[in-house]
């Protein structure tokens, strides 16, 4: 029985020897080494990381302006913080957003803005790359394609990203069919966008990209139109024709601290940040993100508090960290992977584009009656209302107009299948909404979800003519004052 002890023992430190000597156990070296076939090989994170993964690149963009919007230019410093956490440096970050939050008279904590109700500071540190009247769509995609000489003003920072890199893009703001809003116009537009993305990948300036849109009918600016030869993978906050959702408001649970009259965040993102947050990114997958994301933001019993997280793009890319694209903070090495259990949190919401009316109803409560405060706040709410019903209005009479009574509502409501692009001419739908902004005014970020009415429009063949002739009937004509277009600008 010796003789197979003492060679038991001699194979035992031969193993030792070989697999790390007296400074590792070769337990520990065949833990680090022998992987089950279905294991991808995950990089360690040490000096070299940059080398093996390429550079990490994020596009962070708040698409509005307004104290009542405070939850987009939230949500967008914390994904800065976030990145920043996980390793991302300032110059592969670009930040666009407006920045009249943080310094605005009404914010009850100046110089500091909260994205949870418990929340500490996420404006401290956060890049001004592009803000105020440097947040365009044009700065967008000239940031995207790297190209410096296209940019406008602004800190001149693009993503000149490599073959080998990978892009983070994060949108937050208001959104319609076909659209997302920008606090300047025009809005950006979905066959734009895309067509941004295709010159980013043909001129080989990715790996792969992720992309992550927080907006109403966000789904519609990728529904039959994203190419799934991309290597991009998309997520959205909503389907093509719902809405999405502002969270953490005055009133709700969790509220935010009581001096706030505004909505801290919004579903969908607030979701993707604090699961991220929660977890070691080295372990879980874009794709249990997106499952646990997809099952908070959703309520299955009141979808008028909930929305239908969407996927497009590559779907191949779920599968991988979420760490090659949002970093890795070494102080989340011992959170818990994911598990596949995901608790749901109880969350009030409030539909996005009814946020401003709830915000300027919190400044009227505010203030007390006969005060001149509350007479500007109430003549706001007014003129906002009477828009409102302006805009609602006048697309039912062009349809009544265009289409007659019986057909008039169902051409403008028509939804197209699932896989078919919202119109089928692009062009048609920019040249539509400027003739009707022309004698309707503005559409405003209310007002956008008509853009599918005006789709409808266009996909049943109607000539610029006829809709002018219609618009100028439905509106008599009228300039609207503040809501003119040579006051707010063009949509298109």
């Amino acid at each position: 029985m010796a003789a197979p002890l003492t060679s038991n023992l001699l194979l035992l430190l031969l193993l030792f020897l070989a697999y790390g000597g007296a400074n590792a156990s070769p337990w520990d070296r065949w833990e680090r080494t022998i992987r089950m076939p279905t294991e991808k090989e995950e990089v360690d994170g040490g000096d070299d990381d940059d080398q093996k993964v390429g550079t990490r690149w994020a596009v962070l963009v708040a698409g509005s302006s307004g104290f009542g919007n405070y939850r987009h230019q939230a949500d967008v410093c914390h994904a800065y913080q976030l990145l920043k956490k996980g390793g991302l440096k300032d110059e592969n970050i670009v930040v666009f957003m407006y920045d009249d939050i943080a310094t605005n008279v009404l914010n009850p904590r100046p110089g500091i803005i909260i994205n949870h109700p418990q929340g500490e500071d996420v404006y401290a540190g956060v890049p001004k790359d592009y803000t105020g009247e440097h947040v365009t769509a044009q700065n967008l995609y000239a940031v995207l394609l790297g190209n410096k000489t296209a940019v406008n003003g602004g800190s001149g920072k693009v993503v000149d990203s490599k073959p080998n890199d990978r892009i983070f893009v994060y949108y937050s703001d208001h959104g319609g069919p076909g659209v997302l809003g920008m606090p300047n116009l025009p809005f950006v537009y979905a066959m734009d966008f895309i067509e941004v993305l295709k010159k980013k990948h043909a001129a080989k300036g990715y790996k792969e990209m992720v992309i992550y849109v927080e907006a109403c009918e966000s789904g519609s600016i990728f529904e039959g139109i994203m190419p799934k030869d991309l290597n991009i993978y998309v997520t959205t906050a909503s389907n093509a024709q719902e809405s999405s959702f502002g969270t953490y408001c005055p009133g709700m649970q969790p509220a935010p601290p009581p001096e706030y009259m505004t909505c801290l965040g919004d579903l969908y993102s607030v979701a993707w940040m604090e699961d991220s947050e929660t977890h070691n990114l080295k372990r879980e997958t874009i794709d249990q993100q997106y499952q646990t994301v997809k099952e908070r933001t959703s309520n299955p019993n009141n979808l008028n508090t909930g929305s239908h997280v969407m996927e497009y793009g590559n779907s191949s890319i779920k599968a991988e960290r979420l760490y090659l694209y949002q970093g890795f903070d070494p102080a989340s090495v011992n959170l818990p992977p994911y598990n596949g259990r995901h608790e749901m949190k109880s969350m009030d919401t409030i539909n996005q584009r009814d946020a401003d009316i709830f915000f300027l109803w919190q400044m009227y409560r505010k203030f007390e009656d006969g005060t001149n405060e509350r007479a500007q706040i109430l003549q706001e709410i007014r003129e906002t209302v009477a828009h409102r019903a302006h805009l609602d209005g006048s697309i039912r009479v062009i349809g009544f107009l265009l289409f007659g009574p019986g057909k008039g509502s169902n051409v403008l409501d028509n939804v197209r299948a699932p896989g078919l692009p919202l119109v089928d001419d692009w062009e048609c739908l920019k040249s539509m909404v400027r003739v009707l902004e022309s004698h309707c005014g503005s559409l405003t970020q209310y007002g956008m979800k008509h853009l599918r009415a005006i789709a409808n429009i266009c996909n049943r063949g109607v000539s610029e003519a006829s809709m002018r002739e219609a618009s100028m009937a439905a509106c008599n004509g009228g300039s609207y004052g503040m809501w003119h277009p040579s006051n707010k600008g063009y949509s298109a």
